[in-house]
């Protein structure tokens, strides 16, 4: 079940394109970062111990050896580990810090292989910069995969924006159908799994995996950074090990009672009111750096309606030279929300696609989401590529809830429950039907609650206008981990990565080299303008010529690559 050499890669029955429309940027990501490299993981040799390898041109790689079960002798997995070593003197060494960007099921290892010298300037030189594959993702090994070939791969998994993410508003059959399709998945992946592995992929194993890491490199107290879902698996390992929190920052809250309780209704508080930003920030712009200006904020939303319903009863069909589909209901709502991720890299372009949409050019808001048409040498071994998001986001987040057995009827009652949290439940509320055909479920995991009085106050970042973690989740964060203290920045998008702050960036800098926290209730304002233009480029350029801009420009990078692998489980969550 694993996929080892970089090299594999180029025979793998997927185009990057396909990869990328699979995993958001991260597939991409992942391609970029390994495809200079002949570094092979197979020739590595898992040891409960870390033994370090050189590789990635200036990292070093080990596979840590941990139990597959940690309540009874089942076996090891294999935990792949990469780092970026500290350059301070020894006397100065401040240890490891181990970072996880998202998902679930996002590559610890191809982030920082990516972003290892940006997380260097931004956290310091005194800390070994740590990536790891949690259990079944990428490098880590088994591998998740119920599938056996790249061809069947490729059948299987959905291809475009409108078989990943179908609107439950598009006809009244979604539910029913994705119901069946995600029945047929739960099947599928439990008559795959021969080896009894898949109930081993749990949040609350790959916490435990975080303290044998942490152990390997002799120290007793995790220091570590998430974001999105990573801010869950932070918030899991301080409740399963209070007394071995070193530093911990989490960033972009997910809730801990609302993802194991299966019900993330109210993960959607503040959606609506990220796009509101969308429609104040234009109006605020002008037409010169707003495409879709008009004269007031109900205008745009006004129109954006009309264009919606004017696109549910008419889509517009586009042919590429790589591909062809057509921007239908289902493509345009997922358009919409995409752009509330990263609200200050998406905006403009977004504003941009829909002034041409109003013009009848669908051409460049299809191009920005296609993927190319499939291309297969299908006598390729039937060897799983590494980047398996697909599935592993599946297992992690589909065995970490509490059974989930709704009948469609119960689906409908639930989505329409979630409808009156926000207006986009037709995108959102997928999730829950995914894991409506889950069957396997380790019957000890960890089903919370979350919440500890631990060895090191956690710092606790959050939006004031998160599409998908809403500030009210990282108060109540605040709350179950006593001492702890919560830094808000006030920037619409998912996590605070999506606008450069020197404000909230060196607070996070701060904290981990010398264990400061803000004061509370510290708000923090972001270094970047919602629509670039001349006026604000030129305000922007004034900011940065009294801040620290090495620390914003690796900032800048880390949230351009970072902000997408943290997206990439929003279909199931």
């Amino acid at each position: 079940m694993f996929r080892s050499s970089v090299a594999q890669l180029a025979v793998a029955c997927v185009l990057v394109s396909n990869i990328r429309s699979h995993l958001g940027l991260s597939g991409s990501i992942f391609l970029n970062a390994f495809a200079a490299s002949d570094f092979d993981w197979e020739t590595l040799t898992a040891s409960p111990s870390l033994n370090w390898t050189s590789c990635y041109s200036g990292f070093e790689c080990s596979l840590l050896e941990v139990p597959l079960d940690y309540t009874a002798d089942k076996g090891n997995a294999s935990i792949a580990v990469l780092r970026l070593p500290a350059t301070a003197p020894k006397s100065e060494y401040l240890g490891p810090i181990l970072f996880n960007p998202g998902g679930p099921g996002g590559s610890g290892v191809s982030t920082i292989v990516s972003l290892g010298a940006e997380f260097a300037e931004f956290l310091g030189p005194q800390f070994d910069i740590v990536g790891f594959d949690p259990r079944g993702v990428s490098f880590s090994k088994p591998a998740v995969s119920f599938f056996n070939t790249a061809a069947e791969r490729q059948d299987w998994t959905p291809a475009d924006l409108d078989s990943r993410y179908p609107s439950l508003n598009a006809t009244r059959e979604v539910v029913s159908t994705v119901w069946a399709q995600f029945q047929n998945i739960g099947q599928l992946a439990e008559a795959r799994d021969s080896d009894d592995f898949l109930q081993y992929i749990t949040t609350d194993n790959v916490a435990r995996d975080m303290l044998r890491i942490t152990q390997a490199f002799g120290f007793e107290k995790l220091q570590y950074w998430g974001v999105s879902y990573g801010s869950l698996l932070g918030a899991t390992f301080a409740t399963l090990f209070p007394d071995n929190v070193g530093r911990m920052a989490i960033d972009g809250i997910m809730d801990g009672d609302a993802w194991y309780s299966g019900n993330l209704t109210d993960s959607m508080l503040d959606t609506d009111k990220t796009l509101q930003t969308f429609f104040d920030g234009c109006v605020a712009a002008g037409p010169d750096a707003c495409a879709y200006y008009s004269p007031t904020a109900d205008e745009i939303a006004s129109n954006l309606a009309a264009l919606t319903e004017s696109i549910r009863a008419q889509p517009f069909p586009v042919i590429t030279d790589i591909s062809h589909g057509m921007v239908d209901f289902s493509f345009f709502r997922n358009y919409i929300f995409a752009s509330l991720y990263s609200p200050y890299n998406a905006f403009a372009g977004f504003a941009q696609g829909l002034a041409e949409l109003a013009t009848g050019n669908a051409t460049g808001v299809y191009t920005a989401n296609q993927v190319a048409d499939f291309e297969c040498d299908c006598d390729v071994p039937s060897t799983p590529f590494t980047a398996n998001i697909y599935e592993s986001l599946i297992a992690t987040t589909c065995n970490d809830a509490v059974l989930v057995n709704d009948s469609i009827a119960e689906l409908r009652e639930f989505y329409q429950t979630q409808a009156t949290v926000s207006s986009f439940a037709d995108i959102w509320g997928l999730w829950r039907v995914h894991c409506s055909g889950w069957k396997v479920h380790r019957p000890d995991r960890f089903l919370g609650p979350v919440g500890a009085n631990t060895s090191f106050p956690l710092l606790i970042i959050g939006n004031t206008a998160d599409p998908v973690t809403p500030i009210v989740w990282a108060e109540k964060a605040t709350s179950l981990f006593p001492g702890s203290v919560l830094l808000t920045q006030d920037s619409p998008g998912h996590t605070s990565l999506v606008a450069p702050s020197t404000c909230t960036h060196g607070a996070l800098r701060d904290y981990f080299q010398n264990g400061t926290l803000p004061a509370a209730n510290t708000v923090c304002a972001v270094d970047a303008e919602l629509f670039p233009g001349a006026a604000n480029a030129a305000t922007e350029a004034n900011a940065l010529a009294t801040r620290d801009t090495t620390l914003l420009n690796a900032v800048r990078v880390i949230g351009d690559v970072v902000r997408p692998i943290a997206a990439m489980g929003r279909s199931l969550r």
